[in-house]
């Protein structure tokens, strides 16, 4: 079923970029060469996701044709790539149950047998979507070089049949470009990008630091404003700002404050997608528009989160009444994997679920005895143990 959604709505979209090309070329703006190479290039797909994705959002493939056109040709094929956008995202991906995946650690080296484990386990499992080297998956602890392997790891062992969005955030822009542009290259479907941390710049400094990675690849950008962790909350009015911008989607929102689902959508409408980032407060989050969760949880829950997502997600109310019954469910598991910092909770929860280890890299230590007891007692809760 999904499969042959899938190529409905390629086809839908193949026909919509075809159709709003038409009048440039008509009117002489766009060449005939220049409208079959876009046409070529958005068919030459690298996979479901990768190649399609990029097509759509790749300024190497939009910006000449931007360039030579007049200013309501410029127009129309802006729409044309919204649509394309608005197509891709509710249709194909980033939304549900998508896991921010912790990083598995052998003798204090990164295991990728384990890892690729994991990602198996998911895809079996129902899960939407891989979110590799998150603050889940340790990256202010993993080297450079490891940080680009899981995100390596994690679009071959996906291999389009869901999507990886990769955590490539830096307080320093340069290097936030640097990951960026690997993840892109390794075949990344979008991106994860966390405010910057620490430095605390400027709304305007959010701006420019969001415009140069935006400016610098051709893959979605989802914004991760966590206030908690990076100290510095992102406004609506800049994300608004920044939602203008090619590659910027949505945002990862992390602030526990649900009326800014209110205000996302009155300030950008359903085409900016928003997940949250609070297990705790999914059903509500989507209950006023969101689309998914990037889950913790979902490390030790996957069946369970993405079959609470997909409910959420319904019209229906036989549905709506099992999101309610699951997150009832799963709303103690929510609360003893924060007892203490994440990912030393979930990490232990793997361990009794014979997933991973529950080792984590130093500032970070395992759970404390008293902690360990109430995590077992919560998965046994969720009928997990």
């Amino acid at each position: 079923g999904s499969f042959l959604s899938s190529i409905f709505f390629f086809d839908i979209s193949v026909f919509l970029i075809s159709f709003f090309l038409m009048p440039g070329l008509f009117f002489g703006n766009i060449s005939f060469s220049e409208t079959i190479s876009f046409l070529f290039n958005f068919l030459n797909t690298e996979g479901l996701f990768s190649g399609y994705i990029k097509s759509l959002f790749s300024a190497e493939i939009t910006t000449p044709l931007t360039e030579q056109a007049n200013k309501n040709t410029r127009l129309i094929i802006r729409i044309s790539i919204s649509l394309g956008k608005l197509i891709t995202l509710y249709c194909f991906m980033f939304k549900g149950s998508i896991v921010a995946l912790i990083t598995p650690f052998k003798n204090d080296k990164l295991d990728e047998e384990n890892y690729a484990n994991l990602i198996h386990h998911h895809i079996k499992n129902g899960t939407n979507g891989i979110v590799p080297a998150g603050t889940t998956g340790e990256s202010p602890t993993l080297s450079h070089l490891e940080h680009k392997k899981v995100i390596e790891i994690a679009v071959k062992e996906c291999n389009g049949k869901i999507p990886v969005i990769a955590g490539t955030g830096s307080n320093s822009t340069s290097e936030a470009v640097e990951l960026c542009k690997h993840a892109e290259k390794s075949g990344a479907d979008g991106l994860l990008i966390v405010t910057p941390y620490y430095n605390k710049p400027t709304q305007e400094g959010l701006f420019q630091h969001y415009k140069k990675l935006n400016d610098n690849v051709g893959i979605p950008i989802i914004i991760y404003n966590i206030p908690s962790r990076s100290v510095i909350n992102m406004e609506v009015d800049t994300m608004a700002k920044l939602f203008e911008l090619k590659n910027i989607i949505g945002v990862k929102d992390a602030t526990g404050d649900l009326n800014r689902v209110d205000q996302q959508l009155k300030a950008m409408g359903k085409e900016f997608l928003q997940l949250t980032g609070e297990d705790y407060n999914a059903l509500e989050f989507n209950k006023r528009g969101g689309k998914g969760c990037i889950s913790v949880t979902a490390n030790v829950a996957s069946k369970l989160c993405s079959d609470f997502q997909s409910a959420t997600l319904s019209n229906k109310d036989n549905e709506q009444k099992k999101a309610e019954k699951l997150n009832k469910l799963l709303s103690p598991l929510h609360k003893a994997l924060f007892i203490e910092s994440n990912p030393s909770p979930v990490k232990y929860a793997a361990s009794l679920l014979k997933l991973a280890p529950e080792d984590v890299r130093l500032p970070l230590v395992k759970i404390k005895n008293s902690t360990k007891e109430k995590v077992k007692e919560a998965l046994i809760a969720a009928t997990l143990l």
